[in-house]
């Protein structure tokens, strides 16, 4: 079960539990029930944005599994930096009213600058600002950091094409953006904890209660490449870089 922003429907119908996907509905549903067990995922951030109390005790009605996206920033950047050694400069895509996303484009700068690299930040809110926001980009930007969320999400290929357009490489926040044409991804594996989320809400229903499940971390990342972006962009692929990818898309 998931529940749309700024709707109580499903405490109106009286559920046993309620699923969400993503930071926004996930504190929807939050506003929208104190008691319903909700078991959230693709948090990316579930203390910073005041979903749970603590991960191991998440106190309340609210537990579930965490991207631990934020914990990613340094190594994101790290990977793109390897693909792009001269890089000085990058441009962050995000959703500027979502509180994960705002919390991952501040850790981005803080990690970016604390190295030397300077960070331009692309806010989005709507699809009618993704083309202005392309034009005014500083030419000086040599990559784009994707943040993962709801709008970069539905509108991947939109940004994607735009990237390609300018040859920019680009670092995603979930492998499905590779499909759409972008070119790394660094990220836990969504489709598993989609799994996982499956045994908490059976957990749930059995009696158990949120705030004696630990918000889940994932333990394993997965490391995916497009080379068929790469060639587009005219990006040469190191390869030390293809050896250590778990997935190579050609």
């Amino acid at each position: 079960m998931n529940v749309a922003p700024k709707s109580p429907e499903f405490v109106r119908l009286k559920v046993d539990a309620i699923l969400t996907t993503g930071t926004l509905t996930a504190l929807a549903a939050k506003r929208a029930t104190s008691t319903v067990p909700i078991i959230a995922t693709l948090i990316g951030d579930p203390v910073g944005v005041g979903l749970v109390a603590s991960l191991t005790r998440p106190g309340g009605n609210v537990t579930g599994l965490s991207t631990q996206s934020n914990d990613l920033v340094g190594k994101r950047i790290e990977l793109l930096l390897e693909l792009v050694p001269a890089l000085r400069r990058f441009g962050v895509v995000g959703q500027s009213d979502n509180p994960s996303s705002m919390l991952e484009m501040r850790e981005v700068s803080s990690t970016a600058r604390a190295i030397g690299i300077e960070v331009d930040f692309l806010e989005m809110r709507r699809v009618a600002e993704i083309a202005p926001a392309f034009a005014d980009i500083n030419p000086a930007v040599g990559a784009l950091y994707i943040v993962p969320g709801p709008f970069t999400a539905a509108n991947q290929s939109r940004i994607l094409t735009f990237a390609l357009a300018a040859r920019l490489p680009t670092m995603c926040g979930g492998r499905f953006m590779l499909d759409a044409g972008g070119l790394v991804s660094y990220a836990a594996n969504f489709a598993d904890i989609f799994r996982r989320a499956a045994d908490y809400l059976d957990k749930v229903l059995r009696g158990t209660k949120p705030s004696d499940l630990p918000v889940e971390q994932p333990s394993r990342f997965h490391l995916a490449i497009n080379l068929t972006t790469a060639k587009a962009i005219r990006l040469a692929i190191p390869e030390s870089f293809l050896l250590r990818a778990d997935e190579v898309i050609e």
